[in-house]
């Protein structure tokens, strides 16, 4: 991975439908820089999605991580 960018892991659980999910995702797209990098579906209907966004100056002083 690069160290142009921050990297979040996140896990969504199988109640979270697609719809929701990628309205979430949108909203956190939207407002704090993130986009989709991968999304692995699993057989128990849960998703492991990661999320990428450029670092900046103001990234290295306070964390700002997608509240999923």
């Amino acid at each position: 991975m690069s160290d142009d960018y921050e990297w979040v892991p996140l896990r969504l659980p199988p109640d979270v439908t697609r719809l929701s999910a990628s309205i979430r995702l949108s909203i956190e797209a939207e407002y704090r820089g993130w986009e989709l990098t991968r999304v692995r579906l699993y057989n128990d209907g849960s998703r492991r999605v990661l999320l990428r966004r450029k670092k900046s100056r103001l990234s290295n002083q306070r964390p700002d991580q997608p509240e999923l």
